[in-house]
C-alpha cells in the first residue's frame, strides 16, 4: 500500500468518525466509529502498519505527545481554579471514588495489572489512554495494552447519557429558582471570561511581534519539554517521575513567568496535526486486537466502567454534600472524566437549549452549570489523568 493511499484511508476514517458525532449531537462518540472502522480494517486488509506508512511512526507520536502535554501546561489558569474551588474539589474526589472502588472491589473481581491500567484511561483523555497502552505493551501485557485504548473508547457511552440526565434535573430545579425571581446571572462570568485572555510574553516584551513566528513557538516549547525530559532524567537515580507529568508542570511554570503563551501548539498552527497524530497512534494499538481477545476484554470493560462510576457517584455525593452543592451537579462535574472537552461543553448546552427557549434563561442557567463543566472537565482529563498515567505506569 502507497503512503498516500494509506494516509487517505486513515484519516477518512477519523472524518466519519467526525461526521457521526456530530450528527447525533456528539451522543455516537467519533472515538467509537473510528475504532470500530479500525478493527474492521485489522480484521480484513489493512496492512498491520498502515499508520506508520502514512507516516505516523512511533517516535513522531512521542514527540507530539511531549509537546501536546506541556501545551495543556498553558492552559491552567490558576485564577479560574481559585474561582471554582468546589468544582475542584468535587472533581477530584470523583477521580478518587474510582480509585478507591477499583482498587478494592475492582481487584477482587479482576486483577491489580487490570485495574492498574483501566484507572487513567476511565478518567483522562487520549495522552492517558496512550501512556497506559504503551506500558502495557513494554511490559508485555498485550491484552491490556488494547484494553487501555478500548476503555477509553468505550467510556463516553456511560458519560453522555448520564451527564445528560443529571444535568436536566440540575437545570429544571435552577429554572423553577429563576422564574421565581430566586436566581440571576452570576458576576463571575465575566471575570470567568477574563481568566481566557492571552497570558502577556513577559520575557519577551523587548521581541517585536513579527519575530514571533511559529517556528519560534515550537521552539519555546521543545526547549520547556526537553528541559522537563532532562530532569526527568537527571531525577531517576532518586525518584522516578514520568517526564510527561513534568511537561505539565513546566508548561504551568513557564506560562506563568511568559516564556509560553497560552495554547501555543495552537497558535503555532501545530495543535490540528499533534491530535490527529496522536489519535492514529492510539488506533495503532487495535492492530493486535484479536476477535477472541475483544470478547476476552468485554466483561472487564463494562465491569470497571459501571462499578468506577458508582464510585464517582459515591464519593462526588458526599463531598458534594458538604460543600452544599447539589448531588446533580456534583456528579455531572465528576463525570467530565469520562469524555472532557469539548463534550463537557457540547452536552450542557444542548440540555439547557432543551429546557427553554428565553434566552435571558438560557444565559442565567450557562453561567451557573457550564463555568463547573469546564474546569471540571479541565481538572479531570487535562491535569489529574496525565499525573495518574504517569505514577501508574510504574506499577506495570
Amino acid at each position: 500500500m502507497s503512503q498516500l493511499m494509506a494516509f487517505v484511508i486513515v484519516i477518512g476514517i477519523l472524518f466519519i468518525g467526525d461526521v457521526v458525532a456530530t450528527r447525533t449531537k456528539a451522543w455516537v462518540p467519533s472515538m467509537f466509529i473510528c475504532a470500530s472502522l479500525f478493527l474492521l480494517g485489522y480484521w480484513t486488509f489493512f496492512p498491520t502498519d498502515i499508520v506508520e506508512v502514512a507516516g505516523i511512526p512511533s517516535f513522531v507520536a512521542t514527540l507530539l505527545m511531549y509537546l501536546l502535554i506541556t501545551n495543556m501546561g498553558t492552559l491552567l489558569s490558576l485564577r479560574e481554579l481559585k474561582q471554582q474551588w468546589k468544582t475542584v474539589v468535587i472533581a477530584l474526589s470523583g477521580i478518587l471514588g474510582i480509585i478507591v472502588i477499583l482498587f478494592t472491589v475492582g481487584v477482587l473481581l479482576f486483577d491489580f495489572q487490570t485495574m492498574v491500567v483501566a484507572i487513567p484511561p476511565l478518567v483522562g483523555g487520549v495522552v492517558s489512554a496512550l501512556l497506559m497502552s504503551d506500558a502495557a505493551a513494554e511490559a508485555g501485557l498485550v491484552s491490556l495494552s488494547v484494553f487501555a485504548i478500548v476503555i477509553y473508547v468505550m467510556q463516553g457511552f456511560a458519560g453522555y447519557p448520564l451527564t445528560s440526565f443529571v444535568l436536566k434535573k440540575e437545570g429544571k430545579k435552577l429554572l423553577q429558582q429563576v422564574r421565581k425571581g430566586e436566581l440571576k446571572i452570576k458576576d463571575s462570568v465575566e471575570e470567568t471570561a477574563a481568566t481566557t485572555e492571552e497570558v502577556e510574553l513577559k520575557l519577551f516584551k523587548w521581541l517585536p511581534e513579527k519575530y514571533n513566528t511559529d517556528f519560534f513557538k515550537f521552539f519555546r516549547l521543545g526547549i520547556v519539554a526537553f528541559f522537563a525530559y532532562l530532569v526527568s532524567t537527571v531525577l531517576t537515580p532518586v525518584v522516578s517521575i514520568s517526564p510527561f507529568v513534568l511537561c505539565l508542570l513546566f508548561g504551568v511554570i513557564a506560562t506563568s513567568f511568559g516564556f509560553l503563551e497560552k495554547q501555543s501548539l495552537q497558535k503555532a498552527n501545530g495543535f490540528g496535526f499533534a491530535i490527529m497524530a496522536l489519535m492514529l497512534f492510539i488506533f495503532d494499538g487495535l492492530k493486535q486486537a484479536t476477535p477472541s481477545m475483544m470478547l476476552e476484554i468485554i466483561y472487564p470493560l463494562i465491569a470497571t466502567i459501571v462499578i468506577g462510576v458508582i464510585g464517582m457517584y459515591i464519593f462526588s455525593m458526599i463531598v458534594g454534600k458538604i460543600l452544599k452543592v447539589s448531588k446533580e451537579m456534583a456528579f455531572a462535574v465528576s463525570l467530565t472524566a469520562l469524555y472532557g472537552f469539548p463534550a463537557d461543553y457540547i452536552i450542557t448546552n444542548e440540555v439547557i437549549k432543551s429546557l427553554t427557549d428565553d434566552e435571558e434563561e438560557r444565559n442565567i442557567l450557562t453561567s451557573h452549570m457550564l463555568p463547573p463543566m469546564l474546569v471540571g472537565g479541565f481538572i479531570t482529563v487535562t491535569i489529574v489523568s496525565v499525573i495518574l498515567a504517569g505514577l501508574f505506569v510504574q506499577f506495570l
